[in-house]
């Protein structure tokens, strides 16, 4: 049987060349540079279904008009520990990226600090946008909301996003402690690989255009949605990361846009909370001290694997060896480049 061939990049090599797509497909150099970047460290940490395969929804979506590529963020300033960012109908990266150093520089003085991003669109995964912070020793938490797919526990319509929650915290000895996971039962993107595979779902991910049970990823994606990940308690804290994410920032809820007059749409509109906190004003230095100690003794009772420890795998591996693409898609993106 063979297999495709595939290619290695290192990821300097993948990050230029997507932010060339980026840029030739309409967005500026600075928000081409941030979105580059995610997705470049996304393929390389192995989050297949937030790496390249997001790139063809990225360009729809500007083709269509419903992103701003150009959109330059507006960062408000507006208490002690809060700050407000208008994403400008842009990417929410750029919103981050703009507002990033008086968010570290509040949280440092304060203890903590707020970050609301509203009027934005985000599409990748959110670990990225967490882990940089554990990694200068703060702790971190973000959640966003995003376009209507999943049923609420007892409802019998779709309603909320796959609402993804983030955390990193700063780990002595070792990488930060680092989850993202959906409130949803599987990640949308995951649902999308498996139907381009031809895959089959595990059961209790999602439902039909009829409101059935269905194990098939295309009956999802064809009028179907997502079921939350443990009943009842999946779906309060989606409940959670709409009022967060939305009702406190002044973003959309995810039941509130409408892109139907925009083909080719796909990035949702809506809106991120990023809370920091500064743990040395808690423990002085011994909080990371504190993290290892509590990842020594989950270990000790049986648990081989942590939160984030395939990314940082793979990670090692692809600094190592190169990020492999299919020498197929790699020639896809080449194209996109200079189309």
């Amino acid at each position: 049987m063979s297999h495709p061939a595939t290619s290695s990049l290192t990821l300097g090599e993948l990050t230029a060349l997507l932010q060339q797509i980026f840029e030739r497909h309409g967005t500026s150099a600075a928000v081409a540079q941030v979105l580059a970047d995610n997705c470049a460290r996304a393929q390389r940490d192995g989050s297949y279904s937030h790496g390249v395969f997001r790139i063809p929804g990225y360009l729809s979506s500007l083709a269509s008009n419903w992103v701003d590529g150009q959109a330059v963020p507006v960062v408000e300033d507006v208490a002690s520990g809060f700050i407000r960012v208008d994403a400008a109908n842009g990417f929410a990266q750029p919103a981050l990226a703009a507002a990033r150093g008086l968010l570290v520089e509040k949280a440092r003085s304060a203890g903590i600090a707020v970050l609301a991003i509203r009027n934005s669109h985000h599409f990748a995964a959110l670990w990225p946008d967490v882990e940089p912070f554990a990694e200068e020793g703060l702790v971190a938490l973000s959640v966003v909301n995003s376009m209507t797919c999943v049923v609420p526990h007892g409802a019998s319509k779709p309603l909320f996003g796959t609402n993804p929650i983030a955390f990193a915290a700063p780990r002595a000895g070792g990488a930060p402690i680092v989850f993202d996971l959906a409130t949803s039962a599987i990640a949308h993107g995951d649902v999308q690989i498996a139907a381009r595979k031809g895959h089959m779902l595990p059961a209790g991910m999602g439902v039909d255009k009829h409101g059935e049970a269905t194990e098939n990823p295309q009956d999802i994606l064809s009028g179907g949605a997502l079921l939350p990940f443990g009943g009842h308690k999946g779906s309060a804290l989606s409940m959670m990361v709409e009022l967060l994410a939305a009702a406190l920032t002044g973003g959309n809820f995810s039941f509130e846009f409408d892109w139907s007059k925009h083909p080719g749409a796909q990035t949702p509109w809506t809106g991120q909370l990023l809370i920091v906190i500064d743990p040395s004003k808690s423990g002085g230095n011994s909080f990371a001290l504190r993290s290892a100690e509590l990842v020594c003794q989950m270990h000790a009772v049986g648990l081989e694997r942590m939160p984030g420890d395939r990314r940082f795998i793979e990670r090692a591996k692809s600094l190592s060896d190169g990020i492999p693409l299919a020498s197929d898609e790699l020639a896809k993106l080449r194209a996109l480049a200079h189309s």
